[in-house]
């Protein structure tokens, strides 16, 4: 498929997993920005979760060998830091699935994914990664993480 297809391009990447959060794809993460071609190239832009994270080699990597393993090999990736990602770039269905995986969606109020309490406190500013938080559900007593607003 070397024929200027971004939509498949699209299709393809949003099969590639967040390397952090497997239940959610690079796509619905919103770090992919744009997918154009010209001049015979894809160019897909990423816009990282924050400067420092660490998924950004790994997803990186991943979006690399799904695409070679589709027969794309006329690609270039190129990593943009401005508008800065933001969690607003997340969709509603990708929020439901953080919230099925056990994680709280990035919102106003912390809700415990387990049993829908807005009753929570925070244990950590961090939790597995930078851009989660540690947090306690204070009606079902489960421990959860929440996806921080950026």
């Amino acid at each position: 498929m070397q024929n200027g297809d971004t939509k498949h391009i699209w299709k393809l990447l949003d099969l590639v997993p967040d390397p952090e959060i497997p239940v959610i794809s690079v796509v619905e993460l919103g770090v992919i920005r744009d997918i154009t071609f010209a001049d015979r190239f894809f160019t897909i832009l990423i816009t990282p979760t924050y400067s420092g994270c660490p998924a950004v080699k790994t997803f990186t990597d991943d979006i690399k060998k799904c695409l070679k393993e589709n027969g794309i090999r006329n690609f270039k990736i190129k990593l943009i830091y401005s508008p800065a990602w933001t969690t607003e770039w997340m969709t509603e269905k990708t929020k439901k699935k953080l919230k099925k995986y056990g994680i709280a969606p990035p919102g106003e109020t912390v809700v415990c994914p387990q049993c829908n309490s807005k009753k929570t406190q925070l244990i950590s500013q961090f939790g597995a990664t930078a851009c989660k938080a540690m947090y306690k559900c204070s009606d079902c007593l489960e421990p959860f993480e929440f996806f921080k607003c950026i």
